[in-house]
């Protein structure tokens, strides 16, 4: 099967514009490829005319610091993140996150916009980003548009951006504070199954005396899309976290949380007994 009939390689964020609106519904932007041609060979998508290859526009390749944010290009790949020292020291949610996704070739070339416009909502990177509070950079012909993450997804596989017009160009998140952390944890399947069970990133923020101060939890899969736990950050707020509040808060995540059987994951008993576990774990990182 032809999977592709023309691999365009444009270096600027303008001429990769012009390009997908010239070939409007006939081509798709593509950085490591490792989802988009997984899907194409296995039947998941269509065959598509023309690919977009972004990942030789160096303004999409960058990671920077700008006044108290980073800046996360879209084309950065995922062992990249593991090797800058500012997400290293700053946002070790993202960096553990990334750290489990497929093996080191498949880090080696996967990006975490690719990651994100998958839209899963299982996906590593966009939990952690969602902890984040992270927004992201979208470009369209009409101009550019900067958009939350928890806005990015309107299904499980459906950004709310559309790939044919739109380039999500990168991601622009606050450096924590000295009294805020961050931490991700998630389970796996055994056997090398690359797909997790049940995933968590947190970013909170610490008062005197252990107290929440503020907070955020991503899940995922907890529903067709990434999802930030509310309830659970409302109860969270003003209280230190002792063993007793952690099990009432891991109470009302399961009652939150959108979780069913997976054949491909777990039970849907098993995910919400793993929901308690994580919410521990990341909480002691």
């Amino acid at each position: 099967m032809k999977i592709w009939n023309q691999y365009l390689l444009p270096k600027t964020i303008d001429t990769a514009m012009s390009l997908l609106l010239e070939h409007e519904g006939y081509a798709r932007l593509i950085a490591g490829g490792t989802d988009l041609l997984l899907d194409i060979q296995q039947g998941r998508h269509d065959p598509i005319d023309t690919l977009i290859d972004i990942t030789h526009i160096p303004e999409l390749q960058q990671i920077t610091i700008e006044e108290d944010q980073i800046l996360l290009g879209s084309a950065v790949t995922h062992s990249t993140i593991l090797e800058n020292q500012d997400l290293q020291e700053n946002t070790r949610c993202l960096v553990q996150a990334c750290s489990g996704i497929g093996g080191s070739q498949v880090r080696n070339v996967a990006t975490i916009g690719g990651n994100v416009a998958h839209a899963l909502p299982a996906g590593d990177g966009s939990i952690a980003l969602l902890a984040l509070n992270a927004e992201a950079r979208i470009i369209s012909k009409d101009g550019e548009r900067w958009e939350l993450m928890e806005n990015l997804f309107t299904g499980p596989g459906i950004p709310s951006f559309d790939p044919c017009k739109e380039l999500l160009a990168c991601f622009r998140f606050s450096i924590p504070k000295r009294n805020e952390r961050t931490a991700f944890h998630r389970v796996m399947r055994p056997q090398g199954v690359a797909i997790a069970i049940l995933n968590m990133a947190i970013w909170m923020q610490e008062a005197d005396e252990g107290i929440v101060e503020n907070i955020r939890i991503a899940v995922g899969p907890a529903g067709p899309v990434p999802f930030r736990a509310r309830q659970t950050e409302d109860f969270l707020r003003g209280h230190q976290l002792k063993e007793d509040v952690i099990a009432q808060a891991s109470e009302i995540l399961r009652a939150e949380a959108k979780l069913r059987t997976s054949r491909h994951r777990a039970t849907k008993e098993y995910r919400k007994h793993l929901l308690g576990y994580l919410l521990k774990t990341v909480m002691s990182k």
